[in-house]
């Protein structure tokens, strides 16, 4: 199974692209995991939320096909222990599903259209954090729970 994060827009941070760089190399050891990133909207000044969403969701949906399972990472969404998150994963993988999608929005969220195609939403805490952060949150947690799968010491019970 393909498991990929998609997020909108780049890092600026080197600092952080590099962490989060370096539990994507590690992910490598365990799935055929892959971070794609959507360009930042041009021009949002003067574009009101919803439209900067439904432009972003636009652009979100290209990158998703009818037999992927999308998971959209949100405030709303159900919380898991790191435990229960490698249960979900493990689920997922016995699915024989070809792709998993997670999907980081902008900073407004996502549109209705991407909220409707989401198969589920996970939320990763019930604080805001930036757009950025949360791509390295997320990779060292998935990074987490394959080694909980694998019964490895990385995470302490």
């Amino acid at each position: 199974m393909q498991i990929k994060l998609i997020a909108v827009g780049k890092t600026d941070d080197s600092s952080l692209q590099e962490l989060i760089n370096t539990y994507v190399k590690r992910l490598s050891h365990y799935c055929n995991f892959s971070l794609e990133i959507i360009p930042d909207l041009k021009k949002t000044k003067n574009m009101d939320e919803s439209l900067q969403k439904s432009k972003e969701g636009a652009l979100i949906l290209k990158h998703v096909n009818p037999s992927d399972l999308l998971i959209l990472l949100d405030e709303k969404g159900k919380s898991f222990t790191s435990e229960e998150f490698s249960e979900e994963i493990q689920k997922k993988l016995n699915t024989g599903m070809k792709q998993l999608l997670f999907v980081i929005g902008g900073p407004y969220g996502f549109s209705p259209e991407v909220y409707q195609r989401a198969n589920q939403k996970i939320a990763l805490s019930k604080m805001t954090f930036s757009h950025q952060i949360i791509r390295l949150f997320f990779t060292e947690q998935l990074y987490r729970a394959f080694t909980i799968l694998k019964n490895e010491p990385y995470h302490h019970r």
